[in-house]
């Protein structure tokens, strides 16, 4: 087998899907994946979000965003005041929707402070990318 070349996105990759498997880990039992702790954030940072802002933040596309918040409004994390057709919506996280996400968030941190004392040099060169990648041609 040849030598390849050490490649940065390949590592970062793996390492992502490590600590993705991780949080979905502590997240599973809340009855969230990290897609659905992902909206459930969004939607509690700006009440009222639409549907198309939702799937645009979450980098998925808004039917994906329809689905995954039926099952957060069925789960009773979500609620939705406005569901009729034709209407915009008015999402809002329910009481027990701010709890299992205040849950989430402590173990999220659990698993922040691990990376960070692990790999301090990743945890800060990382900080910041999530809100200004780099390197990416214009879409």
């Amino acid at each position: 087998m040849p030598d390849r070349a050490f490649s940065p996105v390949i590592s970062l990759l793996t390492v992502a899907a490590v600590w993705d498997a991780h949080l979905g880990a502590q997240l599973r039992d809340l009855g969230l994946t990290t897609r659905k702790y992902g909206l459930l954030a969004h939607i509690d940072a700006t009440p009222g979000i639409s549907f198309s802002e939702l799937a645009r933040r979450s980098q998925i596309t808004v039917q994906s965003a329809h689905t995954a918040v039926q099952t957060l409004v069925a789960d009773g994390l979500v609620a939705d005041a406005t569901r009729h057709a034709g209407a915009a919506s008015d999402l809002r996280v329910t009481e027990r929707g701010s709890e299992v996400l205040q849950a989430a968030e402590q173990r999220l941190a659990a698993l922040d402070a691990g990376l960070a004392a692990g790999a301090p040099e990743l945890a800060s060169a990382l900080e910041g990318l999530h809100e200004q990648p780099f390197g990416l041609a214009p879409e």
